[in-house]
């Protein structure tokens, strides 16, 4: 499986408010310049994720973007989900098929998918903050990092 661009910058987005969750709201151009999105593009992805609550926006001076729930209870499913991404099976497979080995084939490509997706919608954001965290001390990084 490899994420689109808008479910790559949803991720990253949502990684880096969870970094910056201390902080306050977060601004969509303070977001965009760390994580190389282009600015309009994150707010359109930054109102779909507020849409279907996984973050909310603040009004005002100090104002942006924060997390509406713990970064715990936010899957990467949902983001993705939020964002419109989708994961589907490879296209042209189908149980319509007369031949045995055709419909094994779509079979396990539809089992290999369910799993795929459980997988999604059990790996919280807090998890992947933890993973991306881990990799860059093996990497022996500053702890200020771009996703």
């Amino acid at each position: 499986m490899k994420l689109t661009t808008r479910g790559h910058y949803s991720v990253k987005a949502m990684l880096d408010l969870s970094l910056w969750a201390k902080s306050g709201p977060v601004s969509v151009t303070a977001i965009a310049q760390r994580q190389n999105i282009p600015a309009p593009y994150l707010e359109k992805l930054l109102i779909e994720m507020r849409r279907a609550g996984l973050v909310r926006s603040i009004r005002g001076a100090q104002g942006g973007y924060q997390l509406a729930r713990k970064p715990k209870q936010i899957s990467i499913g949902k983001i993705l989900e939020a964002v419109g991404e989708t994961i589907e099976p490879l296209s042209g497979l189908s149980p319509d098929s007369e031949k045995a080995e055709d419909w094994v084939t779509f079979a396990l490509w539809n089992r290999l998918h369910q799993k795929l997706k459980e997988a999604l919608y059990s790996i919280s954001l807090e998890e992947l903050y933890y993973d991306a965290r881990s990799w860059q001390a093996a990497q022996g990084e500053e702890t200020s990092f771009v996703v």
